[in-house]
């Protein structure tokens, strides 16, 4: 194998990724109403800005804090029915995003929810959004020595903690996970493993699907010049994609904690290809792994896929649907009109969030207590 037919479909997999959205600016309390956008008649939700810890991801070899931002999206009627519980849909991000990209310049998550309430056509729910941003500006949500366990941080540590702070139905029948590009990526990834944890998926031009791999040399080489942690601070500051790409990858599928100071293996060394290396990206592709989840992939009440018609990642995204079609997986798959980015706000307020207000459960089994506000 060539240097010329190295890297993990690169160009497919994340063309067109969203850049970090415009930033929400933070209320000193942490709080931020929506009453500016809404007319002076409409109930509004709030967003709170808080810390998470995340067990799972203490002690990462990057450095990266285990304490991450999440942005929580709460429904119009939380501080008025004291008594009322609601569902949770964990939603992710892309490549380059942060907790902010549904709140910002892709998509205003709480403005659409608000109207979609008001006008009957959304049962109220809360929307939990973390912040996988990383050294090298994703965490891929994968389980990594160097990156940190991404998959325990969503399914356990951030879903425990939005059970014990807010009035949540702390059922698997009433949580939803869904994420755009790196988000859908990570929400195939950790639906697969934790059908305990979840009961409908949302899965947004993903990424990252498959194990094609794609002509890359110049990208990879720039990849291999980044040598410290200061230059990989460097090259996350730049726009796009460029060397930090692979160095994401790198981090979250081919860790190594005896190779400092990133703490992490290319498939490509001194120009030449690492087989080794490439069979480790290789076998974190979903489409490499699927045939290992079918039984979870089945227990889930509801699979949605969809893609735009103009997405470079249009094609691992229909293999996905070939696949679980293949596997007797129930799910729905919808190409629509569009490229990458530039119908996510509108599929949120038109598919998305209509499919979580019909799939989960907004009603608890019991009567369930904790230390919630």
């Amino acid at each position: 194998m060539s240097v010329r037919s190295i890297g993990v479909a690169v160009l497919m997999l994340l063309a067109g990724i969203a850049a970090s959205p415009q930033a929400q600016t933070k209320a000193a309390s942490g709080v931020l109403r929506h009453s500016d956008h809404a007319p002076s008649s409409r109930a509004v939700g709030i967003l709170e800005h808080v810390k998470v810890h995340g067990k799972a991801l203490e002690g990462n070899l990057e450095g990266d804090s285990p304490d991450r931002d999440v942005t929580i999206y709460l429904p119009p009627s939380y501080n008025s029915e004291r008594n009322r519980r609601y569902p949770v849909v964990y939603l992710l991000h892309g490549y380059g995003g942060t907790d902010s990209t549904f709140t910002g310049r892709l998509a205003s998550l709480p403005e659409i929810a608000d109207k979609l309430v008001a006008a009957g056509g959304l049962r109220e729910m809360i929307v939990a959004m973390p912040n996988a941003f990383s050294l090298h500006k994703g965490s891929m949500y994968s389980n990594s020595v160097t990156s940190g366990d991404w998959e325990t941080y969503v399914a356990h540590d951030l879903v425990a903690y939005v059970d014990s702070h807010y009035r949540t139905i702390p059922e698997r029948a009433s949580r939803g996970l869904a994420g755009h590009s790196m988000g859908g990526y990570g929400a195939i990834r950790i639906g697969m493993k934790r059908p305990d944890v979840f009961s409908s998926l949302y899965i947004m031009s993903a990424c990252c699907l498959n194990a094609r791999l794609d002509p890359q040399p110049a990208a990879m080489a720039a990849s291999e010049a980044i040598r410290t942690r200061e230059q990989a601070e460097e090259a996350g500051r730049s726009a796009g994609f460029g060397p930090s790409t692979n160095l994401a990858f790198a981090a979250a599928w081919s860790p190594n904690p005896a190779n400092p100071p990133l703490y992490l293996d290319l498939p490509v060394k001194d120009g030449k290809v690492r087989p080794d290396i490439v069979a480790k990206w290789a076998a974190n592709a979903p489409l490499a792994m699927i045939d290992q989840y079918v039984p979870s992939l089945k227990s889930y009440r509801a699979i949605a896929i969809e893609i735009g018609t103009k997405d470079g990642l249009l094609p691992s995204n229909k293999e996905l649907d070939q696949a679980m079609t293949r596997f007797a997986v129930e799910h729905t798959y919808e190409e629509y009109e569009g490229d990458h980015t530039n119908r996510v706000a509108a599929r949120i307020e038109m598919n998305v969030l209509p499919f979580f207000s019909d799939k989960l459960s907004f009603a608890p089994k019991g009567s369930a207590t904790s230390s919630t506000r």
